[in-house]
């Protein structure tokens, strides 16, 4: 085995263990991760805000138990083949030892370390993004048909995951018709290798489409919602923050683009990454939407870096460059990885917020960053749930139906019974509720804190028996105040009720 597959395999181990020890045990999964967990058991071609290929690795995980470890594992794993792909690409581009070494350092310590923390498809995101720019220089230096063929998959199962990978091809397409690249637009297997990305994505269309298309109901809520709070300076700056450490092979690879003859060719990628960013900034996108966009330049960064320190005294700062990029980002661990307590976090809490960590979707800043409350309360919620299913007699005429998505997941995942099936009408809970299944006669109800009626006057006129019976009293949790109510003994049909409330709700979606 040579020195450079060994160092690749180091990197690999490395990156996948390293992953396991940034999150401090006191925290829980992250609110999104139940909701993709849950979709294991529904499997289906689209849901209300993701496309379907997160539900078929949570149905790997599923079938590996659904532990923690498994559900770790996975954009962990996908991390590291994005490393894979950028050593890739930096042996494409006739790099050595040196720009191995750094590329890949560069990419590990960054924000994709961060990303791949959370069970979620931005870590699948990046790593398509990435391997489709690997397949463009592919054909580049080949023109070989295969190329096409592989960047269309690859762009076909990206949108199967994020319908995010769009912005990469509506950045790449008007820059390769800048360069001399435009005569890939002559060719039939280039509208072949479209026609079969079409044809992957057609069952994600066919099912937006019978379900009226709930992706952009998403987007449109989205947009009200979170992107409103959107600032464009700020997302510019989140731009510089992600690669820090190394923003100046990004630079050196911009700068390759113009200086080093044998990269003149590649200018098309310059091109790209000012088109897709441009667009983002014009739609006020969320700043890590961004993010695939960086590993590939640092491939281009860290080969040139590797020409021009070829001889002389520059041979000399090639390790202290590897030096810095990994010593650089040592002071963000406290700061960018939930590694602390809370309560020690919070002590931080300066710092944070003049990183801008502290500002969730609302526009504001609070205690901890948003996705570290969001990480607790659950397991708290879902023990307190259980007591109360555990006081109901008829348990198979009992529904949890809970204000978000958040809630129905993480009551799912962390309860004793394996058959409480909460549900909410919130996002795709709101297609899964046991309305044909079951007789409702009793509800555990859990409402956010802010819910405007806590007499729950209506529900007192539906059953006999209306209390409360739990409350999420972590100070850190997003969730905090969310209550449990027990509903026993209703005295209409429950289920003509919530078939009424989700016809109305998709109605007006």
């Amino acid at each position: 085995m040579s020195k450079k597959t060994l160092l690749l395999l180091l990197f690999i181990l490395v990156k996948i263990v390293f992953q396991y020890f940034l999150i401090n045990p006191v925290y829980d999964l992250h609110r999104d991760e139940y909701l993709h967990l849950d979709q294991a058991k529904h499997l289906a071609w689209g849901y209300e805000s993701v496309p379907p290929f997160t539900s078929w690795i949570s149905w790997i995980i599923l079938q590996l138990g659904n532990a923690v470890f498994w559900i770790k594992f996975f954009p962990a794993l996908f991390g590291a083949l994005t490393i894979v792909v950028v050593w890739m690409t930096i042996e494409e581009l006739k790099g050595n030892l040196f720009s191995l070494v750094l590329g890949a350092s560069a990419v590990t310590f960054s924000v994709i370390l961060r990303i791949n923390l959370l069970y979620q498809p931005n870590s699948f995101d990046i790593l398509c993004w990435t391997f489709l720019y690997f397949s463009f220089i592919k054909y580049i230096h080949s023109y070989s048909s295969k190329w096409l063929w592989i960047a269309a998959i690859t762009f076909a199962i990206g949108s199967l995951n994020k319908y995010n990978i769009v912005f990469l091809l509506l950045g790449l397409l008007p820059a390769i018709l800048l360069t001399e690249h435009r005569i890939v637009f002559r060719r039939k297997n280039f509208y072949f290798s479209i026609s079969v990305a079409i044809l992957l994505i057609a069952p994600n269309l066919v099912w937006q489409y019978q379900h009226d298309f709930p992706v952009v109901h998403h987007l449109k809520t989205l947009s009200d919602t979170q992107l409103v709070n959107v600032n464009r300076i700020d997302f510019l700056k989140e731009q510089l923050l992600f690669f820090l450490g190394s923003i100046f092979i990004i630079i050196a690879a911009f700068i390759s683009f113009f200086r080093y003859p044998p990269f003149k060719k590649y200018r098309v990628f310059g091109w790209s990454f000012v088109f897709t960013l441009l667009l983002f900034i014009y739609l006020k996108a969320k700043g890590y939407y961004a993010i695939g966009l960086y590993p590939i330049y640092l491939a281009f960064g860290a080969v040139y870096l590797e020409q021009i320190s070829k001889h002389g005294w520059k041979r000399y700062l090639r390790p202290a460059t590897i030096i810095f990029v990994i010593a650089f980002f040592i002071p963000f661990f406290k700061i960018a990885f939930p590694i602390s307590s809370p309560a020690s976090t919070v002590q931080n809490g300066q710092l944070l917020k003049d990183f801008g960590l502290l500002r969730w979707e609302d526009g504001k800043d609070h205690l901890l960053p948003q996705d570290y409350a969001d990480m607790l309360g659950w397991s708290e919620l879902a023990i307190k749930t259980d007591s109360a299913f555990n006081m109901i007699t008829n348990k198979e005429n009992t529904l949890v139906l809970c204000d978000n998505y958040g809630q129905a997941g993480a009551i799912n995942f962390y309860s004793k019974h394996s058959n409480i099936g909460a549900v909410s009408m919130n996002a795709d809970y709101i297609n899964w509720f046991p309305l044909h299944t079951k007789e409702i006669k009793n509800i555990l109800l859990v409402k956010e804190a802010d819910d405007p009626e806590k007499d729950r006057g209506r529900e007192k006129q539906l059953f006999k028996t209306v209390k409360i019976v739990g409350k999420i009293e972590n100070k850190y949790a997003r969730e905090k105040g969310t209550t449990i109510y027990l509903l026993e003994n209703a005295v209409t049909s429950i289920n003509k009720i919530l078939q009424q409330e989700i016809a109305e709700r998709k109605s007006r979606q």
